[in-house]
């Protein structure tokens, strides 16, 4: 299995969308719409692929400089808990620290963050509601803090 950065609107990028569609979005009743597609091209994509197919993914949101934020990872129901989710966030995590991204953040489901605790992301602030299910948002420092 390779861990690959994929390009926005490519073959990979449509197996992608529909792995995060099929997982994360008919589940709640939601679909894509054009200005979100469009909109992921400033986005930065990752994933795990074996055989041409997207096994594993997750998009990362620049958010600033230093910052970014992590959303919309799934794993292909017929690869869940086999480390594919560990080693996808493993490869997006030295990717960012390459880039100089000093923290990553996320807004975590609740079921996922027994896993992201697990990576070693903490929460912060208390539980909200996105897209009608209860997520925490959480993050993790990428680098170590400089001495001056």
């Amino acid at each position: 299995m390779e861990f690959i950065e994929i390009e926005w609107n490519s073959n990979l990028y449509n197996l992608e969308i529909e792995l995060r569609d099929r997982l994360l979005r008919a589940p709640l009743g939601l679909t894509f719409s054009f200005e979100e597609l469009e909109s992921e091209s400033a986005e930065l994509h990752f994933a795990l692929v074996h055989d041409a197919q997207v096994q594993a993914c997750a998009v990362i949101v620049p958010a600033s400089r230093e910052d970014a934020k992590l959303r919309q990872m799934a794993v292909h129901e017929n690869h869940q808990r086999k480390g594919l989710g560990s080693r996808l966030i493993q490869g997006i995590e030295s990717v960012l620290r390459i880039r100089g991204f000093q923290q990553i953040q996320l807004h975590a489901r609740e079921e996922a963050v027994p896993f992201y605790r697990r990576l070693g992301y903490q929460t912060v602030g208390d539980r909200f509601m996105e897209v009608g299910i209860g997520h925490w948002k959480m993050y993790r420092q990428l680098s170590e803090s400089r001495l001056h």
